[in-house]
């Protein structure tokens, strides 16, 4: 579960801008089982690492002894985060995929942040990766999300964001920040993993991108499970997607020190056989061996694209965000995965 803690009145005022505020108040004035719009609670949601994120209740009248709650998320766009992406493509896709009944509601927007449908179902924990129903639930799940009929142009943006923010991470580092982190190389070994790896015939879907644990919700009654959050979605090759959801296996967002990567918990070959099977065999087809083999493998290869991106990421969060998190040693534990599995995965 994402940890929660439970804010006072007094301080909910300070921590909602009073633009939201106002969202808010309009929104709850409209329904008739809310006495009082202002009378609300606000429950800030811990793992998020770009935005932050507000659960905002209030009492409602009626259905059981102690009443009922109504309730929506309030999401705060952290500081000089639009170097990642454009917020408006950002705000686009959540609608369409809401439209099509993927995802939350958009309720109003304010201008650092928005207010949006609270989805009731529990956030998936870096536990729940491990379990198997859930996995091939989130494997089934994973496959219709690539499948979205987007309006977006289908090209690949992977290499294209690598060099952006590339640029992005050269401007703000110190030249000591730019040495350790080779980034003075980074431009080769972006262009050469490209060319490694932009052959054949790869499938290209509409791509979340970011899929660790805490964008993962699941029904508990209906096993129903929703993906949240699309700031860094776009097409891409389907493989990437995968290779980044194996390479989140290693995180707790929810311990002490939630920038602490455990690469022992990245997935064995058994268990990345058996989600990328389950993957095919969304499609109804059963996968040939051959079809299973070969995605197999160049999923292990895209971990090497997930580590650079996320690694500049951190780099560049770390001028850019306030958010209590190391990203800088965040983004040295990435960079260690792509130097020490590069020779390995490219031979």
């Amino acid at each position: 579960m994402v940890a929660v803690e439970i804010c006072s009145a007094m301080e909910s005022e300070e921590r909602i801008p009073k633009e939201a505020r106002k969202i808010l108040h309009s929104l709850a004035s409209g329904w008739s089982d809310v006495a009082d719009s202002r009378e609300l609670e606000v429950v800030p949601l811990k793992g998020a690492m770009t935005n932050e994120v507000f659960q905002i209740n209030w009492r409602a009248e009626g259905k059981g002894e102690g009443g009922r709650e109504r309730t929506v998320l309030v999401r705060i766009y952290g500081e000089g985060v639009d170097v990642f992406f454009d917020r408006e493509d950002e705000i686009r896709t959540f609608e369409f995929i809401s439209k099509h009944g993927q995802g939350p509601c958009l309720l109003g927007r304010f201008h650092n942040g928005r207010v949006e449908e609270f989805i009731h179902a529990r956030t998936l924990s870096a536990s729940d990766l491990r379990e198997a129903e859930i996995t091939a639930l989130i494997a089934s799940k994973l496959w219709e999300f690539h499948n979205l009929d987007m309006p977006n142009p289908k090209q690949v943006h992977l290499w294209g964001r690598l060099r952006n923010w590339l640029k992005g991470a050269q401007s703000f580092c110190s030249s000591e920040e730019a040495k350790e982190f080779q980034l003075e190389t980074l431009e080769d070994e972006i262009s050469a993993l490209e060319n490694s790896l932009s052959g054949g015939d790869q499938r290209i879907g509409f791509c979340h991108n970011d899929l660790q644990y805490g964008n993962i919700m699941m029904d508990e009654k209906t096993r129903q499970i929703t993906i949240i959050d699309y700031e860094y979605a776009s097409f891409n090759p389907v493989a990437y997607d995968i290779a980044n959801h194996f390479c989140e296996m290693a995180a707790n967002y929810h311990t002490d020190t939630p920038h602490v990567l455990d690469y022992s918990q990245y997935p064995d070959l058994e268990e990345r056989k058996r989600f990328i099977k389950l993957y095919l065999k969304s499609s109804v087809e059963e996968p040939s061996t051959e079809e299973l083999e070969n995605l197999i493998q160049l999923v292990e290869k895209y971990t090497l694209a997930s580590h650079l991106v996320w690694g500049l990421w951190g780099i560049i969060s770390e001028h850019v965000n306030d958010i209590d998190f190391d990203y800088i040693e965040y983004a040295r534990q990435r960079f260690e995965q792509y130097w020490s599995k590069k020779a390995y995965l490219l031979t």
